[in-house]
This record gives C-alpha cells, structure tokens and sequence, in this order.
C-alpha cells in the first residue's frame, strides 16, 4: 500500500503543485516565486513552472504590478462546488438558520483543519443589525475558538497535546496562553455541553460552540452561536450555551448518534 511518503510513479508532479496550492492561507495569502519555492522546499526553476501550470487552469494567478501569485478563480469554483457537496453542510444547514433566527446572532459550522486549525463550511448571520460574521472557508486556530475547544473536548488525548505543546497563538490580549487554562476549558465542555470563548479570537466578540457526534460517535464538526460582547454578555452565555448545545445534539441524532 502506497503513503504519502511513498507516491505512486508519476504523481511527484502532482503532489508539488497541491503543496503550492496549500501554502496559500489567511495568514500568507500573497507568494512572491523565490518565497514560496523556499515555503514548500523546491527550486526556483520547478517552482515556475508548476505556478505556470496552475496559472493556466485558473488556479493561481499572478499580480503584474507586484510579480507575485495568488489563488485563482477556479479554485473559488472548485471550492464552493464542494460545499454544495457535501452532504454535512446540507443536513446542519436549517438547524444553523434555527439557531440564527432564535437567538440574532450568527452561526457557523465548522471542521477540523490539519491538527491545529478549524475551517468555516457554513454560517448564517444573525438578524441583529450589529453581528459577527466569522467569514465562510476562514482557517482560525483551534485553541482561540469555541468549536475547537469543544471538539478538543472529545479528540484523542494524544491529539491535544500535540496542540498543547506547540506555540499558542494570541489573536488578541485575552486569549489564553497558558495550556493549564486551556486543558481546564476543555475539561469543562463535558459536563456543561458546551464551550465558552469570550474575547479570545477577536476584540469584542464571545461564542459557545458544541460538538457534533456521526454513528460511531467520533466528534466529526462543531457547530457556534457568536456575538459582540455588548450584546452576547457572559450573563447570556448560559442561555446561548443551552441552543447550541440543543441543537448539536439534535444534528447529532441525525447523524445517527445516540
């Protein structure tokens, strides 16, 4: 059986031009050619004309003024042909606009992104004039966030402490830094049935985030209801804790966990 460190014949090509592709994220959404040769370890030369390749599909394109790359519309296409796909997203769909339209605020469904990351498939905004809009197919990391938490709460122990041993990222002054707090956060998911993040990912905005279980019950996404802080006060915690945490488990049951 082949791995990833063992492609079959022919493939090298392909699986240089996907880790191309993969540099690009929120963090570093712009590549000059000598940056990103050196981002994904291969020369100069290579580099080209993999990024030529891409370029004539539409999956990258170059900034002329600048000489750099950035993605193209075809993966634009490509991903929002997936997110119609996918068969998770259909099903959470209405019970995302449920949470919206009971509580004003907005609600996301998100995945597991690599080890460290969790990744935006859906959201409905809430109906308040003044919301949080967590931004569809945004990568946030998933220590600062209320669904990574809550799915930490019910990975493998192994899992978070590879998380808990890197570098925690600080996207604002309140977000935890010390893995003590963390681990006392996601201790705190199971008995209460939901998680609680007040400030951690942005200035002035608080969510509660629930797992979501399939049949085997393994944790497979984590649905959010966010706010600003002036309006999702920790007193309404607990009450925006009790929807999502409802509705998780309805999805769940769906999903065939019981």
């Amino acid at each position: 059986m082949k791995t990833k460190t063992q492609p079959y014949p022919g493939t090298q090509s392909v699986l240089r031009a996907m880790s191309l592709l993969k540099a690009f994220d929120d963090e570093r959404r712009e590549w000059g050619l000598a940056d990103l040769a050196r981002e994904v370890g291969l020369n100069k030369t290579t580099t080209f004309r993999l990024l030529t390749a891409l370029e004539s599909e539409g999956m990258v394109a170059k900034r002329p003024s600048t000489d750099t790359y950035i993605l193209g519309p075809e993966i634009v296409a490509l991903g929002g042909r997936a997110l119609r796909n996918n068969d998770l997203r259909t099903l959470v769909k209405p019970e995302l606009e449920q949470m919206a339209t009971a509580s004003g605020e907005t609600a996301t469904l998100e995945i597991l992104s690599g080890e460290d990351h969790v990744l935006i498939i859906d959201e409905v905004i809430g109906t308040h004039l003044v919301g949080s809009s967590q931004s569809l197919g945004t990568r946030w990391p998933i220590v600062a966030t209320s669904t990574g938490i809550a799915m930490l709460a019910y990975l493998p122990e192994a899992h978070v402490e590879t998380v808990l041993q890197r570098p925690l990222p600080t996207p604002t002054p309140k977000s935890i830094k010390d893995p003590a707090i963390l681990r006392q956060a996601i201790a705190a998911v199971r008995p209460r049935g939901y998680s609680v993040v007040e400030e951690w990912l942005e200035v002035g905005l608080n969510v509660v985030g629930a797992p979501l279980f399939n049949h085997d019950g393994q944790v497979i996404a984590a649905i959010s209801l966010g706010g600003p802080a002036t309006r999702f006060t920790t007193e309404r915690v607990p009450e925006m804790g009790e929807i999502v945490k409802e509705t998780a488990v309805r999805i769940s049951a769906k999903l065939g966990n019981k």
